[in-house]
C-alpha cells in the first residue's frame, strides 16, 4: 500500500484501469473522502462519499491509483 500521508485535497482518484472516479476532499481516518461534485445522481447527489484507504494502490504525482478498477471502486464507496 502506498503512503497514505501524501494523499491531499483536490488529488485525483482513478481506478486500476485509470478511470476516475473521484476527488479527494481529505482523509478522514481509513477512509478518503470524495468532493461532492463525485457523488452521483438522484438520492445520491449532494453528499460525501468515501473510499476505504486500503484500496489505495499507489500515489503518482497528483493521483491517487486504486488497486481495483473504477467500476469495482465505486462499488466500495461508503455514504
Amino acid at each position: 500500500m502506498a503512503e497514505t500521508a501524501h494523499i491531499r485535497e483536490h488529488m485525483e482518484i482513478i481506478g486500476a484501469d485509470g478511470v476516475h472516479v473521484g476527488t479527494v476532499d481529505g482523509v478522514d481516518g481509513d477512509r478518503i473522502k470524495l468532493t461532492r461534485a463525485d457523488s452521483g445522481m438522484g438520492s445520491h447527489k449532494g453528499h460525501h462519499h468515501f473510499i476505504p484507504i486500503g484500496l489505495v494502490a499507489d500515489i503518482e504525482g497528483d493521483t491517487v491509483r486504486l488497486s481495483a478498477n473504477a467500476d469495482v471502486a465505486v462499488s466500495f464507496e461508503e455514504e
